[in-house]
């Protein structure tokens, strides 16, 4: 059951979804035949978007903006998505924002927790190690929303290990 958890959320930490997966997933998986499909005449498609590049902030909570872009968005992706060969690499136009350093840092950080699991499991303490290895199912979203979701992941990692690493304290508090 363990090993299940780790490779089941060590590939959605790898997996995360990336400009260039998202223009991807919006040219070359059928999307535009589908909504081609449920619409007929002149139909326009808005994008509500908040490039890491181009982004207003909130002067106050530093939450970029929204903003709609029209169908000349498609052409983007187009080429975007041609372009994900680039991604993880020094022309990677993405790479350095603080999103993906997140995302980067999410990975050797489980890589770093399971590692910690492994040496101390046993009977004892497998179903907190479980715990601990499914935490990154909670991790979703985008951009503010998803950092919401790390802090509060983080958190409940905190206090599991904490539990993981002291179990006789945490065996008296319960009597």
């Amino acid at each position: 059951t363990l090993a299940r958890t780790v490779a089941r959320y060590y590939f959605k930490l790898l997996a995360y979804k990336d400009e260039f997966e998202v223009a991807r997933l919006y040219t070359e998986t059928g999307f535009l035949d589908k909504v081609a499909g449920q619409f007929e005449g002149d139909y326009k498609l808005n994008f509500h978007l908040a490039p890491p590049l181009m982004a207003e902030r909130d002067l106050e909570s530093g939450i970029a903006s929204k903003k709609g872009y029209g169908n000349w968005m498609i052409k983007a992706f187009k080429v975007l998505a041609k372009l994900r060969f680039l991604r993880g690499g020094p022309l990677d136009p993405f790479n350095r924002t603080a999103e993906r350093k997140r995302e980067r840092a999410l990975i050797t950080e489980y890589e770093a927790v399971i590692n910690e699991l492994i040496d101390r499991l046993d009977a004892n303490n497998h179903a907190t190690a479980l715990e601990i290895a499914g935490l990154p199912e909670q991790i979703r979203g985008y951009g503010h929303v998803k950092e919401r979701h790390i802090e509060a992941v983080k958190k409940r990692e905190a206090e599991l290990l904490h539990a993981y690493r002291n179990p006789s304290a945490h065996a008296d508090a319960a009597d």
